[in-house]
């Protein structure tokens, strides 16, 4: 299942509210300015921190 192109214009990251990117093969929204990583559960974005998975990327 994939995300709406026009979800994502309007959702935004939680923490830094940049851009969010889809990652089909994890099934997440991506915040590359986070370093974070929000599930995609049942077709419904969880944008939630404590849900988000750390890329362990240098913020």
């Amino acid at each position: 299942m994939g995300v709406d192109p026009r979800l994502l214009e309007v959702l935004v990251c939680p923490v830094t509210r940049s851009a969010l990117t889809y990652d089909r093969e994890a099934n997440e929204l991506v915040s590359r300015a986070a370093g974070l990583a929000f599930p995609i559960r049942n077709g419904v974005p969880v944008m939630l921190r404590d849900e988000a998975r750390d890329l362990g990327v240098a913020k």
